[in-house]
């Protein structure tokens, strides 16, 4: 199965440094991720992986990205942190469909993890949501993608936990409600 997921690190790249992480990413196996150098010290790449599973997709990218760049230091598996619009697109509806369902079916609808100017979930707690609660059609490999982006990086030792620190963070500023999931 093919899985579509995008992972962000912090690099130091300089001015001339993004040939050489391409060359070094192209040789440890990453070329079939797609580079950006947009933002100075950080890369994202956009992975089109075939796998048995997403897990064994994720799990493979990062130890591929470890290996050719061993000073690189994750930040973000993609998706996982969404607003109603990144799910609508994902789903192949409207925000505004997405927005009175959140309406009409709060008792049921997922928490988020963060509530301030921007509401964010996780994918995975709304996807399951629309499969399951509203008999919504969810591409499987996109479920389990969505699962395993979430991963429990605190469990893969050279990789340190962001999601973990962002989740303290948003709880310390007070715009926080926990999901029932994570512990506070």
């Amino acid at each position: 199965m093919e899985y579509n997921f995008i992972l962000k690190y912090q690099i130091d790249h300089g001015e001339d440094a993004g040939d050489s992480i391409a060359e070094r990413l192209g040789g440890g196996g990453c070329d079939d991720a797609l580079l950006g150098l947009g933002q100075p010290g950080r890369i994202a790449l956009n992975f089109c992986r075939q796998a048995k599973s997403a897990e064994n997709a994720l799990l493979s990218a990062l130890s591929d990205v470890k290996a050719a760049l061993p000073e690189a230091v994750l930040i973000e598996a993609a998706p996982d942190f969404v607003g109603l619009s990144d799910v609508a697109d994902s789903v192949g509806v409207t925000r505004q469909n997405l927005r009175k369902l959140m309406l009409q079916h709060h008792a049921s609808f997922p928490l988020p993890i963060h509530e301030g100017k921007a509401v964010m979930w996780h994918l995975s707690d709304m996807l399951r949501w629309l499969q399951q609660k509203m008999a919504y059609k969810v591409s499987e490999s996109d479920l389990q993608l969505a699962e395993h982006d979430g991963l429990d990086r605190s469990a893969l030792p050279v990789f340190p936990s962001p999601s973990d620190a962002a989740h303290h963070a948003l709880h310390r500023d007070g715009h926080h409600r926990c999901h029932p999931s994570r512990q506070c």
